[in-house]
């Protein structure tokens, strides 16, 4: 059995890598897996130093527990593609990029991507959905699923700044089809109250605020196994 911590959507919240920090030493996981999006928040524009706080909590805890995977978001990789986007800060692309830089050296080769598998899971920020997949590898790809995960994690901006891609999609709601409909798939990126449990879709973007401050969701925890698909969220 394969049980994986997960860390949703941090936007500027250090206190959540200590958080998380307590409730590992409290139980055993196979892995940690980071579902991105680490900075930007609402009118946070110019808190420099709440951007600094953040890298430096990331950092302290990826040295911690090196194993972790992280996940890239739009808002993070936003910044060293120069794509604006809401919640972008002009004032801190300068540090976000130096300390996304930082952090990411801080990983085991590979272990930063924007598509992770674990046993029968995929995990991601949006999400691995099939018009994605058809625009790239055609209508039926002859590509097993490893490689064509390989393939993914290699390509950049052109391929990856777009609605469906595994940083920008929400298949919430059957919006969207997820490739390999047999998978299962955890994905932050869409705020929601509690986990939203469908069909072979988990999301946990639960830690998301609202313009004015108040919680978007019930700021969980949750392990998943990666095996038999099932979660639980962590008290």
């Amino acid at each position: 059995m394969g049980n994986a911590f997960i860390i949703p959507d941090v936007h500027l919240k250090p206190w959540m890598f200590e958080e998380a920090a307590k409730r590992i030493s409290e139980g055993g996981y196979d892995h940690i897996v980071m579902l991105g999006d680490l900075v930007d928040d609402w009118d946070q524009e110019k808190n420099l130093e709440l951007y600094s706080r953040t890298f430096d909590a990331a950092e302290e805890f990826v040295k911690e527990h090196p194993n972790t995977l992280f996940c890239y978001g739009n808002h993070d990789l936003s910044y060293p593609w120069k794509a604006l986007e809401s919640g972008y800060s002009s004032y801190a692309s300068w540090l976000v990029i130096d300390r996304l830089k930082r952090l990411v050296e801080c990983f085991p080769e590979k272990n930063a991507a924007y598509i992770h598998r674990i046993d029968n899971t995929l995990f991601s920020h949006g999400g691995l959905v099939d018009s994605f997949v058809r625009g790239h590898f055609g209508h039926e790809p002859k590509m097993n699923l490893d490689d064509m995960l390989a393939h993914i994690n290699q390509m950049g901006r052109s391929d990856m700044w777009v609605n469906d891609s595994p940083i920008w999609a929400r298949p919430q709601y059957g919006s969207m089809r997820l490739y390999p409909s047999y998978m299962f798939q955890v994905v932050g990126h869409t705020p929601v109250e509690e986990p939203l449990l469908e069909e072979n879709l988990l999301t946990l973007d639960t830690f998301s605020t609202c313009r004015n401050g108040h919680k978007i969701g019930d700021e969980k925890f949750v392990w998943v196994d990666t095996v038999d698909n099932t979660f639980s969220a962590i008290e």
